[in-house]
């Protein structure tokens, strides 16, 4: 288990959750996790924006942006490497699935270590597996980083092959969503394409780091609706996520593909020049 370095909850330290929380009933919340380099956010501004929006979808009143920043720089500052997680749940409410009229939100931020992985992965690409989970359809939740995920735990219960880095998801129409944690790109005919998250995933926040950066490389980037078969056209495929960056895939389940393949080595590249004159 990876400890928490530090937590606080409400802007106190503390450990423990109220168990009247309705995180803990009902996943009612949402989350963000926040790469921290060199004891900076990195896209802060970014992250917060979805924070707000996921906010206004599930009609929690989304916490003050200058109280999380302040919270914010006691826990990252003089951090050269960690993870920040945001959590923002509707608070405290008795039993009962109806939501309270007055809600007193509830804001942890908790520091977790750096996760370590190999070098190769982001070298020379990892292997991945397609989940027999499915994501189920619901476009009042699509996009938003809520805390129901379920769905994700039994994906990632799937298999326990340390070789394997991430399972692609579909949804339950058999159509390619994203990973477990991640988010999913093809290239092909040089065309970045990434699946359309209208109905269910998560809209990264790396993902809209590579759909802008493609665009500003003059590379065509759409979304669009695929399948497994699709994934055989590929001429790339890459994964994101703010913490990985862009992971290019070299095998999906038997099948083998060129990594890093040249636009999804132009895109770390990219990246990489972004992150070292990064200001949040």
């Amino acid at each position: 288990m990876i400890p928490v370095v530090e937590t606080l909850i409400d802007g106190v330290p503390a450990a423990c959750l109220p168990l009247a929380d309705r995180a803990i009933h009902y996943g009612d919340g949402l989350f963000e996790t926040v790469a921290v380099r060199d004891g900076r956010p990195e896209f802060w501004e970014r992250h917060m924006r979805r924070l707000q929006q996921g906010c206004v979808r599930l009609g929690i009143p989304a916490p003050d942006s200058g109280c999380l920043a302040g919270e914010m720089w006691r826990l990252v500052r003089h951090r050269r490497r960690a993870v920040l997680k945001i959590i923002v749940s509707r608070g405290g409410g008795g039993r009962g699935y109806r939501p309270p009229e007055e809600p007193a939100p509830t804001r942890i931020l908790a520091l977790h270590p750096w996760p370590e992985w190999p070098d190769t992965y982001m070298r020379d690409g990892v292997t991945v597996r397609i989940c027999t989970t499915r994501l189920g359809r619901n476009p009042r939740l699509a996009g938003i980083k809520h805390l129901n995920r379920l769905e994700q735990v039994l994906a990632r219960g799937e298999w326990h092959d340390r070789s394997i880095a991430e399972g692609l998801m579909l949804d339950t129409a058999g159509e390619l969503v994203e990973g477990t944690t991640t988010n999913l790109f093809l290239v092909r005919k040089g065309r970045v394409q990434t699946p359309d998250l209208s109905q269910c995933g998560v809209a990264g926040i790396m993902r809209e780091v590579v759909m802008e950066m493609a665009r500003e490389q003059d590379l065509p980037c759409e979304t669009g609706h695929f399948t497994p078969a699709d994934l055989a056209s590929a001429e790339e495929i890459f994964l994101t996520n703010s913490l990985v960056g862009i992971w290019p895939v070299r095998r999906v389940d038997a099948e083998e593909f060129p990594a890093p393949g040249p636009i999804t080595l132009l895109l770390q590249n990219h990246l990489e020049k972004i992150r070292s004159g990064f200001s949040p």
